[in-house]
């Protein structure tokens, strides 16, 4: 430890140092910005030589390039025919079937279905169905039936009684009352006359003195009192006629109409459960569902989503839902999906070739959809139109089989192509590699049609030359040789850094 109170170091003076070592010192601190430095220059170099690259092969695609080693496949350009086509598969069927329905009203349970490709005669059963449900709906509805019945029965005997109780009252009852109160008028009558004779003679007798005053005001009473009564019988017989009889007419007629309505209405009731049962009764007889010609059954095509079929022994069927197909052979078609990238190309009429496992049928394409298929996945997302290609009547054509077809979207003459292979299309524009005495050549190409073998192409290359079929191993190979090539001046790079002061 130094002291507090120990002399001052002496400070010695190093000599001047050579310039080799001025040279090596000044090295040795500024190796490691250099180092730094010589990387971003490395860098900046490889990037500004794949930057000549590249322009090299865009801008000036024209020139040739030095031989690259290796093998080359070459395929020398020609005219010829080019045939441009889609091909899928597809599946048989009848343009004509015959569709074998379900008749009965909800759903119905398959019990026993004929075995599709069975050739069938007439009368020969097809499909059983349960029937269990059907004979309940005939016990209730026949019940149904019988008390509708009786309830119209009941009612139709009501109109008759309303109709007899009109002509009842008329005849019977009105009469009957009207002679009553006509019987009571001339008793009024007869009492009134006989009063006013009792007050006549009473008066005579006061003049003459042989009655009081009195008596004969008694007599005057009962004169008045008979008026009023002949007065009252009077409007009874007014009220009848006038009012009585017309309100019971209305009443009567009323209940007339009221029960011929509800005759009609249990009429149609009565109707209503009738045609239930019978319904009930014929659809138990479609439970059974025969063959009305000579023919192949099969059954109908199901769903691609459907992982089993909609007919079999067990499953649920409804109303009108198709059970069997009847086809006619003699008029058979392929349905096929064509993507939806080309059905803008697919026109009706276009030719198809149809390639079935011994056979080769020529067709035409009958109709395209105008709607897409349904698509999920089961069809992996991909959206395809429906496509229909009908066949000539060939014996040896069954529903089901499975057909690759061909349709020919175009047909080229003389034209000069090349292998789909030997292009390379870029966002711009399309190059080929061709030989030359020189070496291998960049081009640039018009292309035309093409399928997915040969294309088309209108410009940029001529009957004769050879067109490299690998052409991607052209800008492969040249980044890898710049990549040696940088690599190769690494070292010497390196070694170079290093030089000066050994003790750096």
């Amino acid at each position: 430890m130094m002291s507090l109170d120990s002399p001052p170091a002496r400070r010695t003076s190093s000599p001047e140092p050579v310039d080799g070592d001025a040279t090596g010192s000044s090295l040795a601190t500024a190796t490691k910005p250099t180092r730094q430095k010589r990387w971003m220059l490395r860098i900046i170099l490889l990037l500004s030589f794949l930057g000549i690259l590249i322009g090299g092969t865009v801008v000036l695609p024209g020139l040739p390039l030095a031989p690259v080693d290796g093998p080359h496949l070459t395929h020398t350009v020609s005219r010829s025919d080019l045939v441009v086509s889609v091909t899928e598969q597809g599946t048989l069927e009848s343009s004509n079937n015959t569709e074998i329905k379900c008749q009965i009203r909800g759903f119905s349970t398959i019990i026993w279905v004929v075995e599709g490709g069975t050739v069938v005669q007439p009368g020969d059963e097809l499909v059983r169905l349960d029937t269990k449900r059907i004979e309940d709906a005939i016990g209730k509805h026949t019940t149904d039936a019988h008390m509708a019945r009786a309830t119209y029965e009941r009612t139709k005997a009501d109109v008759a009684k309303a109709e007899i109780a009109i002509d009842a009252y008329l005849e019977g009852s009105y009469k009957t009352q009207r002679q009553g109160l006509q019987q009571q008028l001339k008793i009024a009558q007869s009492n009134l006359e006989t009063a006013q004779k009792m007050l006549g003679h009473s008066e005579d007798m006061f003049r003459r003195g042989y009655v009081s005053e009195l008596e004969v005001e008694g007599n005057r009473f009962t004169v008045k009192q008979a008026e009023l009564e002949l007065g009252v019988r009077e409007t009874a017989v007014m009220v009848l006629d006038k009012y009585t009889k017309e309100m019971q007419l209305e009443t009567l007629q009323g209940q007339l109409r009221a029960q011929k309505s509800k005759l009609l209405a249990d009429e149609a009731g009565l109707a209503m459960d009738e045609g239930r049962r019978d319904r009930a009764i014929r659809e138990l007889d479609e439970c059974v569902i025969t063959a009305g010609r000579t023919g192949l059954v099969i059954y109908p095509p199901s769903e691609q989503w459907k992982e089993t079929p909609d007919i079999a022994e067990g499953k649920t069927v409804r109303k009108d839902q198709v059970l069997l197909l009847m086809p006619d052979l003699m008029q058979m078609q392929v349905k096929v999906a064509i993507h939806e990238s080309l059905i803008d190309r697919i026109e009706k009429g276009l030719s198809a070739t149809v390639s079935l496992p011994e056979l080769t049928v020529e067709g035409s394409v009958k109709s395209v959809a105008t709607v897409a298929a349904p698509a999920g996945w089961w069809t992996g997302n991909v959206v395809k139109y429906d496509t229909i290609v009908d066949l000539p009547s060939v014996a040896g054509l069954k529903p089901g089989m499975t057909a690759e077809v061909e349709v020919i979207m175009a047909t080229h003459q003389d034209v000069l192509t090349v292998p789909v292979s030997a292009v390379v299309e870029t966002e711009d524009e399309s190059l080929c590699w061709v030989r030359t005495p020189t070496g291998f050549q960049r081009r640039v190409v018009m292309l035309g049609d093409s399928n997915e073998v040969f294309i088309i192409v209108r410009s940029g290359l001529n009957e004769g030359d050879e067109v490299v079929l690998n052409p991607l191993q052209f800008v492969d190979e040249a980044e890898g040789e710049a990549r040696q090539r940088f690599d190769d001046r690494e070292p010497g790079e390196d070694r170079m850094s290093v030089q000066g002061d050994p003790h750096v």
